[in-house]
């Protein structure tokens, strides 16, 4: 689930949500999923702790899947391919 940080993934929509605290991020996470047909993949970029859980475990739970995750520092990054 992990990702090099030299891989590539090409996204169809980005969620910058850095200096929101949760549950924020995974609450506009969701919403921004919502905007994207199946098959799309949404980057999201967070800095909140606790979305390095609740992210992921949200977006698995309504059905989509997280195909990878990084850790820059302090900023979180997901990838989110839409169900």
């Amino acid at each position: 689930m992990d990702r090099n940080k030299n891989e590539q993934i090409l996204v169809d929509g980005t969620l910058d949500v850095r200096g929101e605290s949760c549950p924020y991020p995974e609450l506009y996470t969701l919403d921004a999923i919502k905007n994207l047909e199946s098959g799309k993949i949404l980057e999201v970029i967070a800095d909140c702790p606790q979305s390095f859980i609740n992210v992921p475990e949200s977006a698995t739970r309504h059905g989509h899947k997280v195909i990878s995750t990084f850790k820059d520092g302090s900023t979180l990054y997901f990838y989110i391919q839409v169900s």
